[in-house]
Formats: C-alpha cells, sequence, structure tokens
C-alpha cells in the first residue's frame, strides 16, 4: 500500500500560498487583453467631451468612409437595429411617494448625453489605430445645456433638469425609523451633537481597466471580458440584443482587481458583442485610464449631516441622519440602493441605539453614475457614526473607547434586531473592543503623544468600533463537483476571481472533505456554460460559495459511496472514504476515487450541491490608528495602525490577512488623498493618476493585524463571515478620528471636527490656520 499522504497542511485554516499566483508572477495569467484572435477587429467609442447636451446629429459618413474602417454607429443606428435600453429601474419612492425616475440609458446616447465620458458613437477597424482615427473623424453637433455636478445645486430651484419625470433631480428618496420618537428623544436628551461629513466621490482604480473581447461562435456570441459578474452580464447582453439567454456565453479568465467597479453590465458590453454579432468576426473594447476614469462606475458621493442624542451617562438614546447622495447622470439600481438602503442597514453599527430617523435623497448630476465600490454603503454609514461618537466623547470629555463601551450591544441581547429591522445573529463586541485596546497600546498613548511634541510633531489617535452587513442580498450559491478519472477534482462555482485569493479558499476545503493533495484540486470559475449565478460581491464568495463547495464535495463522497458499493458489491453503508480511496469496512478490499470516476459515464463523477446562508453575516472589528503630522507643512504620516477582527471560522489566514490590511490602504486611500473632482460645468478635473492620487505603500509602517475566530457565524454551514470589505470600512474613521484627534490637541478643539476627507497636507495646514471647506447642507 501506499503512504499516507500528509494533505492537513493544505486544508482550511492553513497558511497555504495562493494557488493562482505562480501564473501571475511569471507571466502566465491570461487577461482579456492577453488573447489573441485570428482576424480581430478593434472598437473604440467617441466619448462625450460636454457634460449636457442635446445631440443634434451624428455623422459617422467620413469615418466609415477610412481605410480599414468596417462600422461606425450611432446610437440611433444601434436602437434601429433593435438594440435595447440598458436594464434598469429604481425601486424606491420620490418624495410624495410616486415612483422613482431616471433617464432612460442607451448603450450609446441618442437624443441627450448627461455626462462627460458618455459614448456617442462607435468606430471598428482592422486596427486599433484606425479606430481612434475613424473616431476623431465622426461629427457630432452638440446644443450645449446648462449642466450641474453639485447635488445641493442640482435640487435647488432653477438647476437643469436632467429627466422629465424628475424635474428637481431627485431619482428616489427614502425615510427609515421614527421621526416622532425620535425628536421626543433629542427634546429629553442631556446631550446632543452633530456633524457634517463629506463621503467624497472616489474611482476605484482596479490595476487592470475593463476590456471586453466578444465573437461569434458556433451560432451564439462569446463575449469574455473583465468582471466580477459573468451571469449578469450574459443575462443584459442578451436582453440588450433580443436573444436568449443560452445565445450568449460569457468567460472572464484573470481579473485585475474589481473593488465593486466591474459587477454588473456596462455599456460597451453590449455595444462589443452587437458590433461581433453584426460583423460576424471577433471585436475588442480595451479602456484606457482616461476612460475608466469618466465612464466606469464611481463610489461614495455623500453629502450628510448627523445628529446623536444621549442621556446624562453617555447612552445613546437616538440617531438622526439627513443624507444626499450623488448618484450620476443615471439613476441605476445599485447606484440608489447603495445609499437609500445598504448603507441604513449598519448605521447604528454595534451599538444599541434604541430610535432611528434618517431621510436619505438620491440626486442626479451631470457626473459618471454611481454604483459599487469596496464596502458600498457600509464605509459612509460607519464613518458617519463613529464621527459622532468622537464629537460625543469630546463633549462630555470621556475617553472615545469608554463612550463605545457604554453604548455596545452585550451578548446576552442576540439574536438581536437593529432599527433597520436586520437581525444580527451573534457578537461579542466589548470582547473585540478589549483586544484592539490592548493590541494598539491604547492607555500608553500619551507617551507617544509627549515625544512626537518633543520632535516637533502632532500625534493623535482614533478608534472605529464597527460591523458590516455581507452576503450582497444573494445567500444562495451552487458548486459542482467532478471528480475525473485523470486524477483531478473540478469545483466549478459563478463566484469570481477578482485578485482575492478565492480559488485557493475553496481548494482548501475541498482539501477538508476529499484529503487529496492541493494540487489535485482545479476550481473552474468564469463561465457561464458550466455555472451562473450571483457573482463576487458584497464580500459573499467565501460565505455563500464555500458553503457550496463543503455541501457539493460531501454529497460527492457520499455519491461515490454508492457507486463503489456496486463496483464492489457491497451495502454503501459498509462502504468507507479515506484520501482518495473507498474501502469495505474491516477489509482491504477497495477502489480509489479516480479509478471509479473511470468507470462511469463520461469517465467522471458530477454531482451538484447548493448551500443557502439563513441569513447575511455581521463581522466586526475593532481598527485603532495614530497619526503624526508635521505642522510646518500639513502632511500626515500613519504612525502606527492595528486592528482585531472578527470574522468568525478562517479558512485562509494569508489570503484573510490580504484582504483585510489590503481593505484598509484603500480605506486609508480616502482619508488622505484620494478624491474625484467636477469643476461647475462637468468637466472632470481629475482624469489621470496626475491628479488622482492613490495612497502608497511606503506611506505606512507596519500593520498589526489579529484574527478573533471564537465567535463563528451561525447563519451558514461553514461559520465564516465575510472579510473582503472590513478593512475599509474600518479604516477610514480610524483614520480621519486620529487627524482630528491631533488637531484638537493643537488647540483646534471642537473645531477640528469641522475637516473634510481628503485629509491632504493644504488641507490640514488649512484646518492649523482654522480655515475649513463649508458643507453647506440644508
Amino acid at each position: 500500500m501506499n503512504a499516507p499522504v500528509d494533505v492537513g497542511r493544505f486544508g482550511s485554516g492553513k497558511p497555504v500560498r495562493r494557488l493562482e499566483d505562480p501564473a501571475l508572477v511569471t507571466g502566465r495569467g491570461q487577461f482579456t487583453d492577453d488573447l489573441q484572435r485570428e482576424g480581430l477587429l478593434h472598437l473604440v467609442l467617441l466619448r462625450s467631451p460636454v457634460a449636457h447636451a442635446r445631440i443634434r446629429s451624428v455623422d459617422t459618413a467620413a469615418a466609415r468612409a477610412l481605410p480599414g474602417v468596417l462600422a461606425a454607429w450611432s446610437g440611433a443606428d444601434l436602437a434601429a437595429a433593435g438594440v435595447q435600453p440598458m436594464p434598469n429601474e429604481v425601486p424606491f419612492p420620490r418624495p410624495g411617494g410616486q415612483p422613482g425616475a431616471t433617464a432612460v440609458r442607451h448603450v450609446i446616447a441618442t437624443e441627450r448625453v448627461r455626462y462627460v465620458g458618455e459614448a456617442v458613437a462607435a468606430v471598428v477597424a482592422e486596427s486599433r489605430q484606425a479606430a481612434l482615427d475613424a473616431a476623431e473623424a465622426v461629427m457630432v453637433d452638440y446644443e450645449d445645456l446648462p449642466a450641474v455636478a453639485d447635488p445641493l445645486a442640482a435640487i435647488a430651484p432653477g438647476a437643469p433638469a436632467l429627466c422629465d419625470a424628475a424635474p428637481n433631480n431627485i431619482a428616489a428618496e427614502m425615510n427609515h425609523g421614527d421621526a416622532a420618537a425620535t425628536a421626543a428623544a433629542f427634546a429629553r436628551a442631556a446631550h446632543t451633537v452633530s456633524v457634517e461629513v463629506v463621503n467624497q466621490r472616489l474611482a476605484p482604480a482596479s490595476m487592470e481597466p475593463r476590456v471586453v473581447l466578444a465573437e461569434p461562435v458556433d451560432g451564439r456570441v462569446q463575449v469574455t471580458l473583465s468582471s466580477q459578474m459573468p451571469t449578469a452580464v450574459r443575462d443584459g447582453v442578451a436582453a440588450c440584443l433580443g436573444l436568449a439567454t443560452d445565445a450568449v456565453r460569457v468567460l472572464v479568465g484573470d481579473v485585475g482587481g474589481g473593488f465593486g467597479m466591474k459587477t454588473g453590465l456596462y455599456p460597451e458590453d453590449v455595444v462589443v458583442a452587437f458590433a461581433a454579432r453584426t460583423l460576424g468576426r471577433p471585436v475588442r473594447w480595451c479602456a484606457t485610464r482616461l476612460e475608466e476614469f469618466t465612464a466606469s462606475v464611481h463610489g461614495r458621493d455623500q453629502l450628510t449631516r448627523g445628529e446623536m442624542a444621549l442621556d446624562a451617562d453617555g447612552k445613546v438614546l437616538a440617531l438622526r441622519v439627513r443624507s444626499f447622495a450623488n448618484v450620476g447622470g443615471y439613476a441605476m439600481t445599485v447606484g440608489v440602493a447603495i445609499p437609500l438602503l445598504v448603507g441604513p442597514w449598519v448605521t447604528t453599527s454595534i451599538y444599541h441605539v434604541p430610535v432611528i430617523d434618517l431621510k436619505l435623497t438620491a440626486v442626479m448630476t451631470n457626473t459618471t453614475p454611481t454604483g459599487a465600490y469596496r464596502g458600498a454603503g457600509r464605509p459612509e454609514a460607519i464613518y458617519l457614526t463613529e464621527r459622532l461618537m468622537d464629537a460625543a466623547a469630546r463633549q462630555m470629555k470621556l475617553d472615545p473607547a469608554e463612550l463605545r463601551r457604554r453604548n455596545l450591544l452585550r451578548p446576552e441581547q442576540f439574536p438581536y434586531t437593529n432599527p433597520m429591522q436586520q437581525v444580527y445573529d451573534v457578537g461579542q463586541f466589548e470582547k473585540i473592543l478589549d483586544q484592539g485596546l490592548a493590541l494598539a497600546d491604547w492607555h500608553g498613548f500619551a507617551a507617544r503623544r509627549a515625544d512626537a511634541k518633543a520632535r516637533g510633531r502632532l500625534r493623535g489617535r482614533g478608534i472605529a468600533s464597527f460591523l458590516e452587513w455581507t452576503g450582497g442580498g444573494a445567500l444562495g450559491e451552487q458548486v459542482t463537483v467532478n471528480v475525473r478519472a485523470d486524477g483531478i477534482i473540478e469545483l466549478a462555482t459563478a463566484t469570481q476571481a477578482m485578485g482575492q485569493g478565492i480559488a485557493t479558499s475553496f481548494a482548501q476545503l475541498a482539501v477538508d472533505v476529499f484529503g487529496v493533495p492541493i494540487e489535485q484540486i482545479r476550481v473552474l470559475q468564469g463561465d457561464t456554460d458550466r455555472a451562473n449565478g450571483f457573482g463576487s460581491a458584497g464580500s459573499r464568495s467565501l460565505f455563500t460559495g464555500g458553503s457550496a463547495v463543503q455541501v457539493a464535495s460531501e454529497r460527492t463522497i457520499e455519491t461515490a459511496k454508492n457507486l463503489a458499493g456496486d463496483a464492489l458489491e457491497a451495502s454503501a453503508r459498509d462502504i468507507e472514504y479515506h484520501q482518495g480511496r473507498l474501502t469495505i469496512a474491516g477489509t482491504d478490499r477497495g477502489i480509489g476515487l479516480f479509478e471509479l470516476a473511470g468507470r462511469q459515464p463520461g469517465a467522471r463523477i458530477s454531482v451538484a450541491g447548493s448551500a443557502t446562508a439563513g441569513a447575511p453575516s455581521w463581522p466586526n472589528a475593532c481598527h485603532v490608528c495614530e497619526v503624526e503630522i508635521d505642522p510646518d507643512t500639513g502632511a500626515v504620516e500613519i504612525a502606527a495602525y492595528a486592528s482585531v477582527n472578527d470574522i468568525g471560522r478562517v479558512v485562509s489566514p494569508v489570503i484573510v490577512r490580504g484582504q483585510i490590511e489590503g481593505g484598509a490602504v484603500q480605506g486609508i486611500g480616502q482619508a488622505l488623498s484620494e478624491k474625484v473632482v467636477y469643476d461647475e460645468n462637468g468637466q472632470l478635473l481629475t482624469a489621470s493618476f496626475m491628479d488622482y492620487a492613490l495612497p502608497h505603500a511606503d506611506g505606512f509602517r507596519g500593520f498589526k493585524t489579529v484574527f478573533d475566530t471564537s465567535v463563528p457565524c451561525t447563519t451558514n454551514v461553514l461559520g465564516v463571515k465575510g472579510v473582503g470589505e472590513l478593512g475599509t470600512i474600518g479604516a477610514t474613521p480610524a483614520v480621519v478620528l486620529a487627524v482630528i484627534d491631533a488637531l484638537d490637541a493643537a488647540g483646534l478643539g471642537r473645531d477640528a471636527e469641522k475637516v473634510q476627507m481628503p485629509l491632504t497636507a493644504p488641507t490640514v495646514w488649512r484646518a492649523l490656520q482654522r480655515e475649513f471647506d463649508r458643507v453647506g447642507l440644508p
């Protein structure tokens, strides 16, 4: 007999090197722009240089006459060919109960453009350069219209309207909670605090831009692209082209980052598919970085006033919020749901807040539409709540950690239903807080501040204790397991890799069940002919997909036992399985799993299994940041960063650490440097990395990152909680509150709370001179 294989070091909970990395670091990755096709054509989109205009005419004749050009289309041409508008609805009411409203979004604008970068024509040519030249030859006659880029200006009387059904540019508005009870709580409160905060607009800025390759294959349209949601793209392309879903196949190879921006359908996906189907040849479009900044969805962009009422002991009595979300030129379903519903779900966070009054408005402006960006609503909500907690602690002259402690939900309160009717299954928030304070040496801060002062620097500390909602609103997932005769076990899933290492985590879970070396596990993703489902967003991949891997793998073993019983002429009840071999209990008679697969039709054992979580998961954490400020320049340096994260069971420790710390860097980027800026005419001023400042790795000292796995989630079979966005949610408030603390100690007092992100050196320097930008909320 062969010696037993030591597979334990590859199972869940072990620090396995990522399976995805060897191909990527050796240049063998297969990104969409790497793919070559015989007869490949190139598509280029002509985009509007103005933010708001009527399209009087689009003349493509000169473009079509150029050498190498096969086609040039306007939006009207595509509409005449039967291409349908983007599938979209606003499932939230407008003020007064009227239906939510937005303009119809065509894949190429037909009568009107509503933001700089909206496509007005498409050109297809034999080479990219020929397509670029032809796009410049397209003549578009615009009738300029007044533009508005600021959401508060957009709802002011006399502002230019983007949509006839919403003359005041309000796409939708939601009220949550009990306004009367909240007002009564404020009336009896011993303390009230308020803050006005800006969650500035952000560009996701993935390393790989969006790329789409479409080609006719066996009478179908095959679309290969960089996406987090292959099935959504398939369904959307089919709907826009009037095809059955099985007439479209979507493939996704390696994805160089998504961060939420590559979820769902984009107009370009449809245009490229239309071109391939019409011309009968492969067609590819690759976004330039300028196109990514102007035409890929942006994130955040909310202006908010928050108020908190507390009793004499610092217990929160009520929370009141008024917020305006800039959803851009078209109010897309996700772009509206994030500020009006998803964010509110976590507004009260890990605290007991008896009553709330939230009034949230989605406003259309002449800017790029917004959508999902890492955290999607939860960072905005948690940022506001943590800002209010610190403001209250400052007013009451309490340690900010102590005020949080007084309001934490206690273990005996679980399951706990928050004011948004969201149910938290488990939580030990004080335990996480205590660990976070200890890891950060919270009580030793005074000495570090004194040392910084002696060096002429201002030191501050900030804390964020919080939770988040995960699951993406889609709690079910299916995985198909194929045991092949060649010794490979395939896992086919509709979740999608985008750099987060999910294939490694899935393989580790399969090792737990099958007991074979991890090299024999192959994870198949990104093929709608193999698996369909929601995709990867909302920190759901392991939470739902991982659970399905376990269920499908266990079901495969049971199926194999039945098949082995037949092959060995024994009862399936007497069959035992261990490390790839099935034997009759108490004997040495048996058969290998892969040999058994070779005897089956198709030389494989194929089993599907699904899992549905009972409810979302609620990961939580305590993040503590310390900063140092150069008072002469206002430059901010991250001096220390510590976090304790309750994410339930950990399957891949290395990957989880990368997710938490990488997410934190993105949150720090929002706090200190990143901001999409438009001028008053809707012109984008931050359209390249020369003007849009991403965080640099050399700007951070070592992170202290700890995981608490003692409180597993009870709503899924693995006990895991989502992790992909947790770091982003905690980092932004922790960093900003540290800067505010430093400014407060420098003599600004409560005025320090007036600073707004990003806290660039000029912004902080101006704050030290008591100069602040006014938010101007009504």
